[in-house]
Formats: C-alpha cells, structure tokens, sequence
C-alpha cells in the first residue's frame, strides 16, 4: 500500500493488482461491490451482518439508494488531453488527495477487534478524512492517536444533555476534529427488522458506547443515577457495565430537537458545522437560514425510513435549494456509494464530495485495516479512471452536462 498522503492514481493500483496476480497473490477483498458484500456477508456471524448490511423494514430504501444510481448516465467526451490527471479536492480549506470520506459507523468491534483505529490507521496512509463515529468501538482519543495529522471529523448524536454534547465536541476538538456532523435522522432508532428477528441491539450488550463510558460527564450521569436496590442483571454483561448501558438508553438522543437548538452548538465550538440527514429541499434552504456550514445529503443507508427517497435523487434538489438561497457552502453526499461510477455522478450532480460507508466496513471484516485500505485504493483508482475516460482531467471539470 501507498505510504501516507502518496496520492494513488488508476494506472498505479491497477498495475499494482496485475503485477501482483502475475506473481500468484489473490486480492485482498473482491473488487465487484456486489461479491464484495456477499464475501462480507459470509464472514460475519449473523447478529453483525444483521447489524451492519440491514436497512429498515424491507430494505426497499437500501435498493433505492443503489438502483437510482442507474437513472443517471454519464456522457463521455472523446479527444480530450487526460494525460494529467488531479482528483484532489479541499473541503474548510483542508486539502485531500480525492473527494471521499469515510462514514462514521457504529459497533465495529462487531466485525474486527480494531475496529474504528483499524478504520483510522487506513484513511490516514491514505490522506482521506474520517467522520469517527458517536457510537465507536473506541474513545475517540484511542482511534486518533496512531493517525498523525491527518484529517477527521466528529458525527454528534445530539443527546439528550447539552452537558453531554458539549464534552463531546469539544473532546473531538481535542482529538484534532475539523468538523462536527450533527446527524439528524437517528432521533430515534428505524424499524430495522434483521436486527429485531435476532432480538439484538448491541448497545444493550456494552457495545457502541465507548465515546460515552469514556466521558467525564456521562460517568457522573452513571454515577448519579438511581437504579434501584438492585442492579438488573443481564446474562454475559457485567452489572456496572449494564448501568453505563441504562444510563446510555436514557441519554443517547433527542427527539424533540429543532432547529433553534443549533444555536447551541455554536456556543461550545467554532468549529465548521454539517447537517448529515438533509434530503428535502426546503430543509436545506433552512440550513442556510440557521447559519450551519455545510450539508450531507443522506438516508442513513436506508436504515431509517422504509421506502425513502434515493440520496442521489435527492441531492440535485438540495444542491439547487441552498444555492438559490445564496449559500456556497459545501455539499456532501452518501447513502449507495459503491463505485467510482457513484462518486462521478454524485459530483456531476453537484456534491463537492461523498461519503463511504458499508463498502469500508465489508473491507473491514475481510481483511481489517488492510481491507479498508484496499476498498478505499480501489475506489480512489476507479474514480480516477472513470473521471479521465469519461473526458475530465479535474474536478473542476465534472458537472452536469457529463449527465444524462
């Protein structure tokens, strides 16, 4: 693999891969998005697949999120000098080597004992940002420690305690966080039916919760809480362990947050501010109106509203709404991103990068941090290509006439 912040090219990994073949390797995870997540699928036992590959209700919004990719066709143009490429891109000023970032994903310690600081040592050798997530297997002062300077951010389930929110954020300021990614469509867990015919929610076990149990404030909430005579036992969870889990069930989100509640976060950090949830266009004309920094368009990956618009069908609206209302600020999108073909349309649509999800994590399961950064390298690569082939030498170049 690269060393860190060696940009990779499309002719540089796929001459890598044939080379290797030629002296008999086999590839670190499958390369068709499709048997990558069967091979995934295979690895992990079923509370985890349940956990990680499923969507809400009947997964419709899962399909969605992919088959709309399919709507959108690219147009390439011929006779166009590609001899140069440059994916690069920068997003708050800070500069990355190609327009993607990891999603924050929850309870990765399901599928990889490394879990999120795997995920981290991977984006940093390759220069990519992470979003850690609220729910990571580690405190986020674990998983930063071993990825330098290299950039990340922080995705903030807003808590029931403004207590709470504000140690959170200004920990991952701490930690070296560029950004904070308020996520707004998990108020409230989705109706997602794998994980309720396993009767399983990791959190309830102690998993997930390492941002919190790692937290001054959430362990005097433990520590102030009354349980009862006795503490509820629960078969294969230590008991004070299942007082941080009550404590977390009680805190974890709020439902009843509105808009005037982001004036909040802005008295606890200077930070750049990102909506992740927005797919309706009049919310994205009220992001501008409450003075938040930037967007990503998002379903969640289908694991919240059954049957739920596509994240890219969405994103050409919310694009249009915040412009209109006078904002240039940065779009972001994910929800079915699985190829380079995905982060060419999303950004002829007009995100200015896009979000990876479950395709990092199967490289995950597969293979840990060396399976991340294959997923990532192969993306990186096939963006590249498809950028070049389809007549764009940058991402300046890349809009919607590429479209049709």
């Amino acid at each position: 693999m690269s060393e860190k912040n060696t940009p990779i090219t499309g002719l540089a990994r796929q001459t890598e891969v044939y080379l290797k073949g030629m002296m008999g390797a086999t590839p670190t995870v499958p390369f068709d998005p499709i048997k990558l997540e069967a091979a995934a699928k295979e690895k992990m036992n079923p509370k985890a697949g349940g956990y990680i590959i499923g969507g809400a209700g009947t997964d419709d919004t899962i399909r969605e999120n992919t088959d709309a990719f399919s709507k959108y066709r690219i147009f390439p143009r011929m006779l166009k000098d590609v001899s140069v490429r440059d994916t690069s891109t920068e997003i708050f000023g800070v500069p990355i080597p190609s327009p993607i970032l990891t999603c924050p994903i929850g309870v990765l310690e399901m599928i990889d004992d490394e879990a999120d600081k795997a995920v981290g040592r991977a984006t940093s050798k390759l220069g990519l940002p992470m979003i850690m997530s609220n729910q990571a297997s580690f405190p986020m002062e674990e998983i930063t420690a071993d990825m330098g300077d290299s950039p990340r951010w922080f995705q903030l389930y807003w808590s029931k305690s403004n207590e709470l929110v504000k140690s959170l954020v200004q920990r991952a300021e701490k930690c070296g966080c560029s950004a904070i990614a308020v996520t707004l469509d998990t108020t409230m867990l989705g109706w997602r039916v794998q994980d309720l015919d396993l009767m399983h929610l990791p959190f309830l076990t102690g998993q997930g919760i390492a941002q919190y149990t790692s937290d001054p404030v959430f362990n005097n909430i433990v520590k102030n809480m009354d349980f009862g005579s006795e503490a509820m036992s629960v078969p294969g969870v230590d008991p004070e362990t299942f007082k941080s889990v009550q404590a977390f069930t009680g805190v974890y989100s709020r439902p009843s947050i509105t808009w005037e509640d982001l004036a909040f976060l802005r008295t606890v950090t200077d930070l750049p501010i990102l909506l992740k949830g927005i797919l309706h266009p009049e919310d994205a004309a009220l992001a501008v109106k409450y003075g938040v920094d930037g967007i990503i368009v998002s379903n969640h990956g289908g694991r919240q509203v059954d049957g739920a618009i596509a994240a890219i069908d969405a994103l050409p609206k919310v694009v249009k709404a915040i412009r209109k209302a006078g904002s240039d600020m940065p779009i972001l999108m994910d929800s079915g991103i699985r190829t380079g073909a995905d982060i060419f349309k999303a950004l002829a649509l007009g995100a200015k990068a896009v979000c990876v999800g479950r395709p990092y994590a199967y490289g995950l399961a597969l293979a840990g941090q060396e399976g991340v950064e294959a997923v990532l390298s192969n993306l990186i690569a096939e963006f590249e290509f498809t950028m070049a082939l389809s007549g764009c030498r940058n991402l300046g170049e890349i809009n919607s006439d590429c479209l049709v």
